[in-house]
């Protein structure tokens, strides 16, 4: 309960002095729908993807291995040893049950309220799945799942700001994972307390810059949330004033957000859910990972394999065509390399890896999308049924 009000005035601390207008709000629903309609409603964006998808699977799966002289590590695709095959995709399902846990602790509404009843574990499936696809076919630095999982959340009914922060929360605490297993992983390798290969570059390197992130996050948490209305009483009415009063509306979500996810994380038992999904869906990954090499007979030491994989990861910051194509699969490779694996159980690894955590689960994120739809259609009904019974009741 404690946790909850907590939650509750960080949130509220953080709307704005002054409600919407009915009118604005209707107009930003119309363009929230708008943007997500339009993902995957535009014909000439899906056929101009389905080219780049062709063309970035040719120049990373057949092209680059012969320009390295990989050809017979390409022609190992078909080798890897099938149950193995199957393991790893036991291991996806698990993390993408793991993802909608972490969703529904985070995203999921409070448990004395109708957002908790609407964004139930069907709701949660939907939004994830469809939010992971979206991602994935129209990446901008992950801007497709982000729009149309805070397009879900407002159709929902979660108010406008709390949805913000509620979805900064969720990318805080899932990456503070990544971040602190660089950190974990990097020192125990360099250090000898795990057994592996401990370049520098792979293990001190990506630690301490994924040190500074955290440290990062912990001062961007002590940004108040009350910092728009702290800085008009300074700045007085000005039209400048205005300006810089709005502008520092994202610094104060941001800010409410990681606390939200720093509280989950210092009240681990309310938070459990939370943690263990965000905890669990990279453990999952991980776990496709590991399949993925025992099925072409790699014994990678579980250190370098965790080690390897979030330092793949990191090429997710690379500018892609789409959702990490070609840049992560590359980038991984280099990785393992780089930790001395051999090159010639890396590269079908790797593939047969991204083959199942990232094309695999394309189609039903696209079915789970339409399903959305229907969901979110089914709440609008209900929205206004509910609106029209009361204006009846009152009229009686």
């Amino acid at each position: 309960m404690a946790l909850d009000q907590r939650r509750r005035s960080m949130e509220a601390e953080s709307e704005p002095t002054s409600a919407d207008t009915d009118a604005q709000a209707r107009r930003k629903d119309e363009e929230e729908d708008l943007r997500v309609s339009s993902l995957l409603s535009n014909r000439r964006q899906m056929v101009t993807m389905g080219i780049v998808f062709v063309l970035a699977v040719a120049a990373i799966y057949f092209v680059f291995p012969m320009a390295v002289g990989l050809e017979d590590a390409l022609a190992r695709l078909g080798d890897a040893t099938w149950y193995w095959v199957l393991i790893a995709i036991a291991f996806n399902i698990a993390a993408f049950a793991a993802y909608v846990a972490l969703f529904r602790g985070i995203l999921g509404g409070r448990h004395d309220d109708e957002l908790h009843r609407r964004l139930g574990v069907k709701a949660s499936y939907e939004i994830t799945m469809a939010g992971l696809a979206a991602t994935r076919l129209f990446s901008a630095g992950g801007a497709g799942g982000i729009v149309l999982t805070y397009w879900a959340l407002r159709k929902a009914g979660m108010p406008r700001r709390r949805s913000a922060c509620r979805m900064v929360a969720f990318l805080a605490l899932t990456y503070s994972v990544y971040l602190g297993a660089l950190v974990v992983f990097g020192v125990l390798l360099r250090t000898g307390v795990l057994p592996g290969a401990d370049p520098v570059g792979g293990t001190i390197v990506p630690a301490a810059v994924a040190g500074g992130a955290i440290a990062l996050l912990g001062l961007v948490a002590l940004i108040p949330g009350d910092f728009e209305r702290r800085l008009g009483a300074v700045t007085g009415e000005s039209r400048v004033a205005r300006i810089a009063e709005k502008l520092a509306t994202a610094p104060a979500t941001l800010a409410t957000g990681v606390r939200t996810a720093l509280d989950y994380v210092g009240h681990p038992r309310r938070g459990a859910l939370a943690i263990a999904g965000a905890v669990g869906f990279w453990a999952g990954n991980i776990g496709v990972l590991w399949a993925s090499f025992e099925a072409f007979g790699g014994d990678v030491p579980f250190a370098v394999l965790v080690q390897g994989f979030f330092l793949g990861m990191a090429a997710n910051l690379i500018p892609s065509p789409a959702g990490g194509v070609g840049s992560v699969d590359a980038g991984m490779i280099a990785a393992f390399v780089l930790f001395g694996v051999d090159k010639e159980i890396v590269f079908p690894a790797v593939l047969t890896y991204r083959v199942i955590a990232f094309w695999l689960p394309i189609p039903p994120g696209i079915v789970a999308y339409f399903q959305l739809r229907r969901t979110v259609a089914g709440w609008e009904e209900e929205r206004r049924y509910t609106s029209e019974s009361k204006v009846t009741m009152e009229a009686s």
